[in-house]
């Protein structure tokens, strides 16, 4: 978010947690402003607004025109049964012709080639396959802690998808 407010765009965030938003300005060491309208309070640092409350609630009227969404892991932190929710509420606060940008992080397959390994998430395809042109924007792959196994550890996909309105 601070990269791409350094770059000149608005950016505007949504966070549920107070706790989270309140650590982003202090980690990022942003001076705040904070305000509340309708049912989000408005956090607040030059072209960076966080807006703290409930997505669900969240409308055009909240935050204007939209035509880029970066959705940093919120989609795979979601329960299988909200996912589609969550899709069909985004798709009403960006243009038709917007840009999504999509990180997941997905367990990799050992046995898969290098092509099947890059390849597009069947969920992602199913979800937003209909309205979006989706391609990889990125892909690394990395070892990391996890104790569901005898090793401690498994290799996992963070994955960048670029997702434009068709």
């Amino acid at each position: 978010m601070v990269w791409l407010a350094e770059q000149g765009h608005q950016v505007i965030g949504v966070e549920l947690s107070p706790v989270a938003v309140k650590a982003f300005f202090d980690d990022n060491a942003l001076p705040v402003t904070k305000h509340r309208t309708g049912n989000f309070t408005h956090w607040k640092s030059g072209r960076i607004t966080i807006l703290c409350g409930d997505y669900f609630a969240l409308t055009a009227d909240d935050i204007g025109i939209i035509d880029a969404i970066y959705d940093r892991a919120a989609l795979t932190a979601l329960p299988d049964d909200i996912r589609l929710l969550y899709i069909t509420h985004q798709k009403k606060l960006v243009v038709p012709a917007g840009t999504i940008f999509l990180l997941t992080i997905e367990d990799a397959v050992e046995s898969a080639t290098r092509e099947e390994a890059i390849g597009v998430d069947c969920e992602v395809a199913d979800l937003y396959g209909a309205t979006h042109a989706i391609r990889i924007a990125h892909v690394e792959s990395v070892m990391e802690e996890y104790a569901g196994n005898e090793s401690g550890s498994r290799r996992a996909e963070y994955k960048v998808y670029r997702m434009s309105g068709k």
